[in-house]
């Protein structure tokens, strides 16, 4: 069973965070949801989730990609914290897959992990750089990572994270139980 990582902080984009958490689990992948903050956090638009744990008690060996939710501050959370750029240092050291949408491609950057191509939401790419931004891709794979614009591309992220992880068979069956296009 595949098993990811998702980071949040207050101030998570609460569409991207539940979809890639909802759609990998339907696709039974084990998502593991770690708070920056408190474990209880409370997103962009005053949803609370209770994390399952602290980012600080993670190891990337225990996991196949990391995946960042946008939203704000949460972006620039995760930009900041140590522990999130260690570990994404590690999953891109170790080959491993890597994940971001809307602002957080800003973390990957910061952490310097983000592949030559990239999309990000629209005005994100003047934080990071305009050279490698695809502004009329949804979402981007550039070797190991994978980053998409925003709340409207979150189902399609996270569908192709399960294609990535669990091969075209359970990504098919998944999309077609959630209606998808």
């Amino acid at each position: 069973m595949a098993k990811i990582l998702i980071p949040i902080s207050n101030g998570f984009e609460e569409i991207e965070a539940i979809s890639i958490i909802d759609i990998c689990r339907r696709a039974n992948i084990e998502v593991t949801v770690a708070a920056v903050e408190d474990i209880q956090t409370i997103g962009a638009h005053n949803i609370k989730i209770e994390a399952d744990c602290k980012i600080e008690d993670v190891k990337s060996d225990d996991f196949d990609m990391i995946v960042l939710p946008g939203g704000l501050p949460n972006a620039f959370t995760l930009a900041n914290n140590n522990h999130v750029l260690t570990l994404l240092k590690e999953f891109k050291t170790k080959n491993k897959k890597i994940g971001a949408i809307c602002a957080a491609p800003y973390a990957l950057h910061k952490a310097d992990v983000l592949n030559e191509n990239f999309t990000c939401y629209p005005s994100f790419e003047n934080k990071i750089r305009t050279n490698g931004y695809h502004e009329n891709d949804d979402i981007v794979i550039d070797n190991n990572v994978i980053t998409s614009k925003g709340p409207a591309t979150a189902m399609n992220f996270a569908l192709e994270i399960v294609d990535i992880l669990c091969g075209e068979e359970i990504y098919t069956n998944v999309k077609n139980g959630l209606l998808a296009k």
